[in-house]
C-alpha cells in the first residue's frame, strides 16, 4: 500500500506519522489489489484534524474526522474507512456474479456458455429412491442443505420431487405415471 503523510499548519511529529501509517495498513487485510492512501494531520488551535483519501480498485473513500488528541482522531477516522470498505466489499459481494468476482476474464466466461450450448452431460447420478411420505421428505429437506429431495410416495408408490422455493416454503412435483 501507497501511503503519504502530510502535515498542515505544523511541522508534526514522527510519531503520530507512524502511528497513522501502522494504522492504515491494518486495512490491507479487507483489499484484493493495491491501494494509495493520502493522510492530511493539522492542528488549528487546540483541535487536531485528520483527513483521509483513499483509493484502491476504482473506489474513492474519504473521511475526515476531528478530535482534541491526535492519535484519538487518527482511530476515528481509520474506523469510518474501515466501515465504507466493508459495506462496498459487501455490495460488490450481493451485485456480481461469482465469476466476476473471481477474476475470470470474458474468454473464460464465452468458453462456459458455448459449453452451455453443446447440451452436454457433465454429470451423471444414480439414486435409490426412498419410500417416505410427505411430511418425512420434508423433514429431511429440512435437515439437508439439499435443493430438493426425490423420493418414492409411501402411499401411491409414484415418485414425486420436494423442493425449497425462493420464498422459504416448500413446492411439490409429482408424476403421473
Amino acid at each position: 500500500m501507497k501511503i503519504s503523510v502530510t502535515f498542515r499548519n505544523n511541522e508534526g511529529e514522527k510519531g503520530h506519522k507512524d502511528y497513522a501509517a501502522e494504522k492504515i495498513n491494518k486495512l490491507n487485510k479487507y483489499l484484493d489489489t493495491p491501494a494509495e492512501a493520502h493522510i492530511i494531520l493539522s492542528m488549528e488551535k487546540f483541535r487536531s484534524i485528520v483527513e483521509v483519501n483513499f483509493s484502491t480498485n476504482g473506489w474513492n473513500i474519504n473521511a475526515k474526522e476531528k478530535d482534541k488528541d491526535m492519535r484519538l482522531a487518527i482511530d476515528k477516522c481509520i474506523d469510518k474507512i474501515e466501515k465504507q470498505i466493508k459495506k462496498q466489499k459487501e455490495k460488490v459481494r450481493e451485485r456480481k456474479p461469482i465469476s466476476i468476482r473471481h477474476g475470470k476474464d470474458k474468454t473464460e466466461r464465452l468458453d462456459e456458455t458455448e459449453d452451455l450450448s453443446a447440451n452436454r452431460v457433465v454429470e451423471t447420478r444414480k439414486i435409490i429412491l426412498k419410500p417416505m411420505s410427505l411430511d418425512e421428505a420434508v423433514m429431511e429437506l429440512e435437515e439437508t442443505k439439499a435443493a430438493f429431495v426425490i423420493y418414492r410416495d409411501s402411499s401411491s408408490e409414484k415418485v414425486s420431487v420436494v423442493y425449497r422455493r425462493d420464498d422459504g416454503q416448500y413446492g411439490l412435483m409429482e408424476t403421473k405415471s
